[in-house]
């Protein structure tokens, strides 16, 4: 999850030293092959938290809000890429979370920062519940919830493009300046923390977009359009094989 930034070489590590990866937002900077991503992190979350459970025939998911009735529940299932059993888990474990059934950024930043405790989640946080959140009332209710991350953990690879886009498409004018992709992997790094290797500085990500906005960048004018990002992103097979990773099974 951390989009085409941080989903880069899902591969175990092994003693042979590698080399920098300059044609990734954030290069070798980063260990996140020996990372879950955060939507398989909360995959793997709801399973050991509702294991136990998994043979409990009772319907938590009908029983706190009537809108989930069994209608509901298969159509939500219709509407995305989970079985109803998966949604049942992970309404079980969001309710857990967020009892109000409603999560403002304030509750959606702390639940981020229990899967990153070795840096610090807030600005990235922020970034992906912009990307989430209802305009109405500024929150995500388990709909929103659920139907991005169908489409981030099983959607085709444009949809996870889609996304990735809107994520650093800050301003959301339709088009990614240096700055926001800086603002962005800066995010990435502070959310790692220790985990980047090796070590990054305040300068880190700003070295590292300079390094590579060029190469999405295809028509030089100084920002990048969804097509170029989708075109960059289609040359590279690494980009493309950790986008794969985020397709998970409960």
């Amino acid at each position: 999850m951390y989009s085409v930034v941080a989903h880069q070489n899902y591969r175990k590590r092994d003693r042979s030293p590698r080399p920098q990866n300059e044609g990734s937002p954030t290069g070798g900077h980063t260990e996140s092959h020996r990372k879950l991503s955060f939507y398989q992190r909360i995959y793997r979350y709801v399973k050991q938290q509702f294991q136990q459970e998994k043979d409990e025939e009772t319907d938590e998911f009908n029983f706190h809000i009537a809108r989930y009735r069994p209608e509901e529940l298969q159509k939500l299932a219709s509407k995305t890429k989970f079985t109803r059993k998966e949604i049942q888990l992970m309404y079980r474990g969001f309710k857990q979370e967020c009892p109000t059934g409603m999560v403002d950024e304030d509750s959606f930043k702390q639940i981020f920062s229990q899967f990153f405790p070795l840096g610090d989640a807030t600005n990235y946080a922020h970034y992906v519940f912009n990307t989430i959140k209802q305009k109405q009332t500024g929150k995500i209710s388990f709909e929103d919830f659920l139907n991005i991350l169908s489409k981030v953990s099983r959607g085709s690879v444009q949809e996870k493009l889609q996304w990735v886009f809107g994520l650093y498409d800050l301003n959301g004018d339709g088009l990614i300046t240096k700055t926001e992709m800086v603002d962005v992997v800066s995010s990435i790094y502070e959310m790692l923390g220790r985990a980047t290797h090796p070590s990054v500085n305040e300068t880190s990500a700003k070295e590292h977009v300079e390094k590579i906005f060029h190469l999405i960048d295809t028509n030089k004018d100084g920002v990048v359009t969804i097509e170029e990002l989708v075109q960059w992103c289609s040359r590279d097979e690494h980009v493309l094989k950790s986008l794969e990773t985020l397709d998970t099974v409960l």
